[in-house]
């Protein structure tokens, strides 16, 4: 008998509002960070994007033409709540109940993102973002107003985009103050613990207010294997993926820190003041796990030493792998890569997965024949989708959907347009606006075909 994909698999694809929607100063929105942070010289800015604000429903017909059943956004926070402490913007909550309204009436199932990276600026600026507990407290306040307010038609949510990041990097939390007298480490890791217990704070709130939704926690995860065959330089990369990819995973699961993640920090005096409650609203677990997936890193041998922070560790340690062919950016393409995080995560917490982020970046321009001949993306999303299915059909994991990351042109999360992911061309530039036509590429009719095949045809 053949094997097949769920019929109710989903295939999609996903945004953020700042690198979408534009608008920047339209509908009673606030300042959100982006609009003040500065950009590298010859960088695009956020102001307009590509005008999804005003263009969503002609965007939604071309999401509709590839076959898409289904759309992950994120909310503006100062679009609903504009300096993040003052009363809801109404006019901010009707542009996105007519966005879900016209997915729904087009056959694609939203899923709500609340954070991806962005905030009122009002936040970073009087309380140096998720370093405070006091915007803990507001973020609660401002996913319980959504769920309110879109709970109705909106079944599948997300707290933070790719949350591991939040352990990572102090941008991701807009926490970059580091206060006097602390390290940045530990100030790092309490920044990280503040933004998993706003998390647990949002989940908690979907299960009172929205009890027949889902909630998924999202990482995005990056495998690591060793440039030699040392028994230490595969330690080092099996503790580099546990500390970069897996503990938010493993609390998100299980509802507690993992032993390796707790002693790493209590060994260095780095572990998080917990405040009272923390315990018992980290017992609030996902319904599956998501995550994004772009590549695969190789590692040399090393050692996580009690001063620096694990990421800035790892990252010290990433070398070119001979093995594999990698995008303009350096970004190894992988699709058994992929497959190897859909078994890692499957066996380790027996939850569904969720793909939400798969792609690949590059400088594109229309052609005479006005299109993109984008063999390679094409040959990108192929291998990585055949690579999905056999951890489906041939290895058991159960993964609810395929949703690839910026399927119509927006500019990265550096603020790039040139480094495009989609399906669709949006005529702009970092210098030029132009007249922000959507062109579809080849990918467009081969992604429709796959999609509206259920992943089958994939010639």
């Amino acid at each position: 008998m053949e094997k097949k994909l769920p019929k109710d698999f989903f295939w999609g694809g996903s945004v953020s509002s700042f690198q979408t929607e534009g608008a920047w100063d339209e509908g009673g929105k606030g300042l959100s960070i982006y609009d003040v942070r500065p950009t590298p010289e010859g960088h695009a800015d956020w102001k307009v994007a590509i005008d999804e604000y005003h263009r969503y429903k002609e965007d939604i017909q071309l999401m509709k033409e590839m076959g898409f059943n289904f759309y992950r956004f994120s909310i503006c926070w100062s679009r609903i709540i504009p300096n993040g402490d003052d009363e809801v913007n109404e006019e901010g909550v009707q542009f996105y109940n007519n966005l879900i309204d016209e997915l729904i009436a087009n056959g694609i199932t939203p899923m709500i993102t609340l954070v991806h990276f962005d905030m009122p600026y009002h936040l970073v600026k009087e309380y140096n973002g998720f370093a405070s507990r006091k915007v803990v407290d507001l973020f609660e306040r401002y996913a319980r107003v959504c769920m309110e307010r879109f709970g109705d038609r909106v079944k599948h949510w997300m707290s933070f985009n790719e949350q591991n990041l939040h352990s990572c990097n102090l941008i991701y939390s807009n926490a970059e103050i580091i206060p006097e007298g602390k390290s940045k480490a530990e100030h790092l890791y309490q920044v990280a613990h503040n933004v998993m217990i706003a998390h647990c704070k949002a989940v908690k709130a979907l299960r009172e207010l929205v009890p027949d939704a889902k909630f998924g926690g999202m990482t995005t995860i990056t495998n690591f294997y060793p440039a030699t065959d040392t028994p230490k330089n595969n330690l080092f990369c099996q503790k580099a993926y546990d500390l970069v990819n897996d503990w938010v995973c493993y609390v998100q699961a299980n509802g507690k820190y993992p032993r390796y993640y707790t002693a790493y920090l209590k060994n260095r005096g780095w572990f998080p003041v917990f405040e009272e409650g923390d315990e018992e609203l980290l017992k609030y677990t996902c319904d599956y796990l998501c995550f994004s997936y772009y590549r695969s890193n190789t590692l040399t041998e090393g050692e996580f030493d009690m001063t620096t922070p694990f990421n800035d560790i790892v990252e010290k340690h990433v070398v070119k792998n001979p093995h594999l062919e990698a995008t303009e950016w350096g970004w190894e393409k992988d699709a058994i890569g992929f497959r190897w995080v859909m078994n890692t995560l499957s066996e380790r917490y027996d939850l569904p997965c969720f793909v939400l982020e798969n792609g690949m970046g590059a400088r594109e321009s229309l052609n005479e024949n006005d299109t993109v001949d984008d063999d390679y993306r094409i040959e990108y999303h192929r291998n990585h989708i055949q690579e999905m299915k056999n951890a489906i059909l041939e290895d058991g994991v159960d993964c609810l959907g395929y949703i690839t990351w910026g399927p119509i042109d927006i500019p990265s999360s550096s603020c790039q347009i040139a480094k495009r992911y989609g399906f669709v061309y949006v005529n702009r530039t970092d210098e030029e606006l132009l007249d922000l036509r959507r062109v579809p590429k080849k990918s467009f009719y081969w992604i429709s075909k796959a999609f509206k095949s259920n992943g089958k045809d994939l010639d």
